[in-house]
């Protein structure tokens, strides 16, 4: 799945260790491998027949070493994670002959130059499984289950993988700040402790303070303080256990943390690089592309603004169809139809998703799509050529979603999208031409500067 997003501040999954996962690989029968879990931890293990191992038996030597309860089986899985590629292992993987076939796979599924692929080396993660339904995880009690998904969730919120409100950053940074320093006690310098690690408790393009003279002008110095006493308001806010709850403090707040991310549309998802079409602009309309997230669970498929940290769009499984061409000598192409309006018609919008990685997109959209199929069958419909689709679900959802804020990072800008508008008007397909702001003919008709 995809290579990490770089961030200010804490690194990405993949960044936080550039080490080999086997430390001792040859003659020798046996082998020292490293894995490594959410807070950059190492697990040691001692292992005959590296070669021959697979994720299945590794990831049972890990939940023995951890002491970890039955549930962990399903929660987590074995990753190969570099900075430029991320695979979720299958049971039947040999995880040291994946490693060895790394370079063909950064090949394969990368745009890394040469030099980047000859150098890169994926370490072995002990990670959240993609599979693993949100609703499973409410039913966890066991300490140390939800610190591993409490770490990873925090370093997915600090590195801006999962884009966040200010709010949210500010509330999941308080429990944090609860985890790390204790209860919040009055009368304690609270704030310098924060101000010295803001960036253990807040994503980096919220620590950033401004200084001198224009700085101070654009108000980024005050949006700093804000942010700063934001996080120090929700630390008095955070509610402690009482009585026999007590002893369960800690566990408490991994599940406040990781129950606050579940509201987050892209939790658990596997990420993937791609690039869209930036819709065409200014005088002589000019487009060219973006860098985009593609982030996809068993809930839906969210593409996200690689550089602006925002959503852009947001798609359940049951309002969109998808496909993906490989054709030679172009690029790959995950292709997402979803409806549209324009200019008050409805309209089918075709997102196009320049990627390598477009085979793997398609094939885990379908896989969740299976999953979610198994577990809420719904009525057979009869299968029909063109893009795949996801059937409707039985059942309306147990709940109405969550409303959203204004202008909220996990809103759909499909206004920020170009994308391929079409309508059917009974004898064909009929596409929707884009409407233009501006003509070279309506502009040549004034001279510079005039009205």
């Amino acid at each position: 799945m995809d290579g990490t997003e770089g961030s200010g501040g804490q690194p990405g999954p993949a960044e936080r260790s550039h080490r080999s996962s086997v430390s001792s690989v040859g003659a020798r029968a046996a082998a020292d491998v490293l894995v490594y879990l959410a807070d950059d931890s190492v697990v040691p293990l001692a292992v005959e027949n590296l070669p021959a191992l697979s994720a299945q038996e590794l990831h049972r030597a890990v939940r023995e070493v951890l002491q970890l309860p039955d549930v962990a089986l399903e929660a987590f899985a074995l990753w190969l994670v570099s900075p430029l590629l991320e695979v979720q292992l299958k049971p039947k993987h040999q995880p040291y002959k994946l490693g060895r076939q790394w370079p063909e796979l950064l090949l394969r599924f990368t745009d890394a130059p040469d030099d980047d692929v000859a150098m890169d080396e994926p370490s072995l993660q002990f990670r959240r499984n993609v599979f693993f339904p949100k609703r499973r995880e409410l039913q966890i009690q066991d300490e140390e289950v939800l610190r591993l998904l409490y770490e990873e969730a925090k370093g997915n919120v600090l590195t801006a993988r999962y884009p966040c409100d200010p709010e949210d950053c500010e509330a999941l940074g308080a429990l944090v700040c609860r985890v790390q320093l204790g209860p919040y006690q009055p009368g304690q310098p609270a704030a310098c402790a924060l101000r010295e690690k803001l960036d253990s408790f807040l994503p980096a393009h919220l620590c950033k303070r401004g200084h001198g003279l224009f700085a101070a002008l654009r108000g980024r110095g005050a949006k700093a303080a804000t942010g700063e006493q934001g996080l120090l308001d929700a630390y008095r806010q955070v509610k402690e256990a009482v009585g026999s709850e007590r002893e369960a403090t800690l566990g408490t707040h991994y599940r406040a943390y990781v129950l606050r991310c579940h509201e987050l549309p892209f939790y658990g998802c596997a990420f993937f690089h791609g690039e869209i079409d930036k819709p065409a602009q200014g005088f002589l309309h000019r487009g060219g592309r973006k860098p985009v997230t593609v982030a996809i669970s068993l809930e839906g498929v969210h593409v996200i603004d690689h550089r602006e940290k925002h959503v852009l769009l947001g798609l359940r499984f049951q309002e969109l169809s998808w496909d993906h061409t490989s054709p030679e000598e172009e690029e790959p192409v995950l292709w997402l139809e979803f409806d549209g309006d324009s200019e008050g018609t409805p309209v089918n919008r075709l997102l196009r998703i320049y990627s390598k990685q477009a085979e793997l997109m398609s094939s885990l959209i379908e896989y969740c799509i299976e999953l979610n199929q198994a577990a809420e069958p719904t009525a057979p419909q009869e299968s029909a050529p063109g893009p795949r689709s996801a059937p409707s679900p039985s059942q309306p959802p147990a709940q109405r979603p969550k409303l959203r804020r204004q202008g909220s990072v996990v809103c759909s800008r499909i206004q920020h999208l170009s994308t391929i508008d079409y309508v059917e008007d009974g004898k064909g397909i009929k596409r929707v031409k884009p409407k233009r702001n501006t003509s070279y003919s309506a502009a040549s008709k004034h001279g510079p500067g005039e009205p």
